[in-house]
């Protein structure tokens, strides 16, 4: 009996809430590889699901910071190391040294899959000595690539000019199939009398927009504001609600699974999407969270970034704010409140986009690719 083609993919996280890896590891499976999810656990994380591939979480005892980033590495490269593989998958510049390292020791195929625009977020950028080490290693790797992939065109043409290599979009989209929603507003303790705005992501952080939000709530009638996800500006958050006397209308839900979140979001009314234009990398994103609105038929108020702008323009599914003030929060909220005729056609424009925008389309790109490596 022939064996299948074995693919290792490595990702700097606990498995429990990564739409992406979990699309494209089921696209594999459906190609006929065999299938190994690699992240990380600490102590008592989140029970995963039963799914089609195999996964392992390498036990961690550093939670943060640079002790946390050589253990995984080391761990990691080790792992790779003595495990039986044909193709080698890095998501991610945090996970990619070590893929590329042992893809040279034991001559096998690797593909990085670039979710960001690493070196450009603002967590790296903001330390230059990080930043020199994250380079320092994308320099090393990357123009050695064959097969390089990320989420958005302009990360894609970044990468291109800076480093002469081919890189290939699939974008981060939900796919066609929904999960079955059984749940109530009742059930989930939502309102049934009033708008659910809702942001969602798993790190709702700094220069997202969730303190403007906030902020809005005083000026917009007959809403709830709902965060579902963790993230560290959430305490700061639940304070100024109280503060601005909102807070029996601003709700907190924390993280949940891939399939609750898809609960929440078909019974929410609006969808945020708020990241400010503080790094390339929030500049070029292309947030999942904007697709999961449209396929929940949920009308959506973003930033004005280049990537998700074009979305929205090109399907009419929302509004789009300049200058991101409480004002103007408040006054795009309140604009599909008022105009029910208007927030109607964004709702029908979801659903049209929906049938286009999504997973089944982007993995055109991972079968081309995939394809030819299983061919060798």
């Amino acid at each position: 009996m022939i064996k299948k083609q074995r693919i290792l993919l490595s990702v700097l996280n606990d498995l429990y809430t990564d739409p992406r890896v979990d699309k494209m590891c089921n696209t594999l499976v459906d190609m006929d590889f065999e299938v190994q999810l690699i992240g990380c656990r600490h102590k008592c994380p989140p029970e995963l699901q039963p799914r089609r591939y195999q996964t392992r979480r390498l036990r961690m005892f550093a939670r943060k910071g640079p002790l946390f980033f050589a253990e995984f590495n080391f761990k990691l490269f080790f792992y790779l190391l003595f495990k039986r593989c044909d193709i080698l998958v890095a998501n991610d510049l945090d996970t990619l040294l070590p893929n590329f390292l042992i893809s040279r020791l034991r001559k096998k195929e690797i593909v990085y899959d670039s979710h960001e625009y690493y070196c450009n977020m603002v967590n790296v950028v903001s330390r230059p000595r990080v930043r020199k080490v994250w380079h320092g290693i994308e320099k090393f790797c990357f123009p050695k690539l064959k097969h390089v992939i990320t989420v958005s065109p302009s990360i894609a043409k970044a990468y291109r000019e800076e480093y002469g290599v081919g890189v290939r979009v699939v974008r981060n989209i939900p796919p066609k199939a929904t999960p079955l929603v059984t749940e109530t507003r009742s059930s989930l303790n939502l309102p049934e009398d009033k708008m659910i705005v809702l942001m969602q992501g798993n790190h709702i952080g700094q220069d997202r927009g969730a303190e403007e939000l906030v902020e809005a709530m005083p000026l917009v009638k007959d809403a709830v504001l709902l965060f579902v996800g963790n993230g560290d500006v959430l305490e700061k958050i639940k304070l100024r609600a109280v503060e601005l006397g909102v807070d029996d209308r601003v709700l907190f839900r924390g993280r949940v699974s891939p399939d609750q979140l898809f609960t929440y979001t078909c019974h929410a009314d609006i969808g945020i999407s708020f990241d400010k234009n503080v790094s390339l990398d929030h500049c070029y994103s292309l947030p999942n969270k904007i697709f999961e609105y449209i396929k929940a038929g949920t009308p959506v108020i973003i930033s004005d970034l280049p990537e998700r702008q074009l979305i929205v323009e090109q399907y009419q599914v929302g509004e789009i704010i300049g200058e991101l003030t409480p004002e103007n929060v408040a006054a795009a909220i309140s604009r599909m409140i008022e105009n029910p005729e208007l927030y109607k056609q964004y709702k029908a424009n979801c659903a049209i986009a929906a049938q286009t925008l999504n997973w089944e389309g982007e993995e055109m790109v991972i079968r081309e690719i995939y394809g030819k490596l299983l061919s060798h």
